[in-house]
């Protein structure tokens, strides 16, 4: 497929709408006031391995090891993983598995830490003057300080600041859409740190090598689109807010992009493809701290929200304290929750144990009330067809369910299952509450399983052949050595047998005379 640059196609004041999108009750006048409150340090903080897309990190501390604030305890493996860092000082008091943040409750390999009460710094990362660095030192600073997409996406920054030595990039996004009802805490920074995210937007455009920054704002933030719009220039790049409008899944990076300049990014493409990256507007206040002041992502700011919540709030926490002690810090709960969320009610996790830890994607702990979590008695699908209206993606969602729920998982493959972005549009809109979203990320994990089944026998497969051929080989080079030394013995009795008879003649001869 073609894909024409960018720059000087579209009129840059001019926005695109995209198909489908919901809008649904943004109910952030919760806490949209609430200025960004600093959690007091838990009791304990039990700090995952795995807190990004790719490769668990690997523990460099054990049981009883004294920790100090941003010291490594986590080291990334592999090219997609990211460096976990201690969020204040105490003791390890444990280096094993304990529950995910996730809707499976599955154990993950997990650093709790006790803390001192001190919370003192260790040695901090280098500082860096960004306008005399490399874009390689503000990558490998990123790196380093262990910093995902902030946004929920959690992939590794520093992996996204590399692509400019694989595409022709012209401009960084930062998207500061927010579209996820309840949550503020994107907007409260910009409020609140508006200098410092334009700070960091400006570090990480010299890392990618664009030319122009683009602060994407829902319009439903007009004080927040205030306050960045102080903010024209940073280092030596021109930066526009641009106002789009309040829509669900506004906050998609593809249909941001799309929104901004008109292009669609095709299937399981990158937007770097088109000349754009887009990263969250927490994310570039994390580069700020990262690379003005050597401080890793130890912590981030969290909505604590719900209409079971007695006083909602924005809570600056450290990465790893358990979500029962953000809810005690803002009241507890009024009641039992029909849903607990981490994240927004679209595309949040529900979670049943309320020890389980923030992680650096979590952006929203929702306790929601009845009223709010609109559970109903699922129905059969009546073929509608408001599910296919509403997705951004242009799929059809109840054939997706309905190839799902017969088995067919390569034919749901077929129609787009790997293309959904698990928005939650779909189940939103549906008048049957058929659980469409939940069915279709089930289906995922399940084709993911067998294609990892798949690979792992294909692979046994090779590894056996590969081990029948090496034993092969060898056998054949024994059989190579046993015949050339068969053929040495048999041309050495020869020789001797030869050498023999003419000693037997030279005494003959020698016998006549």
């Amino acid at each position: 497929m073609s894909i024409l640059p960018f720059a000087g196609r579209f009129d840059p004041a001019r926005l695109f709408a995209f198909k489908g999108g919901v809008h649904p009750e943004t109910r952030k006048f919760l806490t949209a006031e609430c200025e960004i409150e600093e959690m007091p340090l838990p009791a304990l903080i039990r700090v995952p391995l795995q807190q990004h897309i790719g490769v668990e990190a690997e523990p460099l501390v054990e049981r009883g090891d004294e920790v100090l604030k941003g010291q490594l305890i986590g080291k990334a493996r592999g090219p997609v993983s990211a460096n976990i860092h201690a969020p204040t000082s105490g003791r390890v008091i444990a280096v094993g598995h304990f529950t995910a943040p996730h809707p499976s409750g599955l154990p993950v390999p997990t650093v709790t830490i006790r803390p001192d009460g001190r919370d003192e710094w260790g040695p901090r990362l280098p500082r860096l003057r960004p306008e005399n660095a490399t874009p390689q030192d503000i990558a490998a600073q990123v790196a380093e300080a262990g910093i995902v997409g902030m946004g929920g996406a959690t992939f590794p920054s520093a992996v996204k600041l590399n692509l400019r030595t694989k595409y022709d990039l012209h401009t960084l996004v930062i998207n500061a859409a927010e579209c996820e009802p309840y949550l503020t805490c994107d907007d409260r920074l910009m409020r609140e740190r508006a200098e410092e995210i334009a700070d960091g937007a400006g570090i990480m455009a010299k890392a990618l090598g664009v030319k122009e920054i683009i602060v994407a704002i829902e319009a439903n933030k007009p004080q927040a689109i205030e306050a960045m719009s102080r903010h024209k220039r940073v280092l030596d790049f021109a930066m526009k807010i641009k106002t789009v409008p309040t829509q669900y899944p506004m906050g998609s990076e593809k249909h941001l992009v799309k929104t901004l300049t008109g292009q669609e990014t095709p299937a399981r493409a990158l937007t770097a493809e088109l000349g754009v990256v887009v990263h969250n507007a927490a994310t570039a206040h994390a580069v700020h701290l990262a690379v003005r002041y050597g401080e890793p992502s130890i912590s981030r700011v969290v909505t604590v929200s719900g209409r079971g919540v007695a006083r909602p709030a924005n809570v600056r926490a450290l990465i790893g304290t358990p979500v029962a002690d953000l809810l005690a810090h803002c009241g507890g709960l009024v009641e039992d929750p029909e849903r607990l969320l981490l994240g927004g009610p679209m595309m949040g996790l529900p979670i049943q144990n309320m020890r389980v830890p923030i992680v650096k994607g979590t952006n929203g702990v929702l306790a929601l009330t009845p009223a709010e979590s609109r559970d109903q008695d699922t129905m059969p699908c009546i073929r509608c067809g408001l599910c296919v209206q509403v997705c951004p993606m242009g799929l059809t969602p109840f054939e997706l369910n309905t190839r799902i729920e017969a088995g067919d998982l390569e034919g749901a493959a077929r129609v787009g299952l790997l293309d959904c972005i698990n928005c939650g549009c779909c189940s939103f809109t549906c008048p049957s509450n058929r659980p469409l979203v939940q069915t279709i990320q089930y289906a995922r994990g399940k084709l993911a399983e067998q294609e990892s089944r798949k690979h792992q026998q294909e692979q046994a497969k090779r590894l056996a052949e590969a081990r029948t051929a090496r034993l092969e080989a060898i056998a054949e080079a024994k059989r190579a050595a046993m015949a050339k030394r068969k053929a040495e013995m048999a041309a050495k009795k020869k020789r001797e047998a030869e050498a023999q008879a003419n000693a037997g003649t030279t005494q003959s001869g020698e016998t006549v005379k």
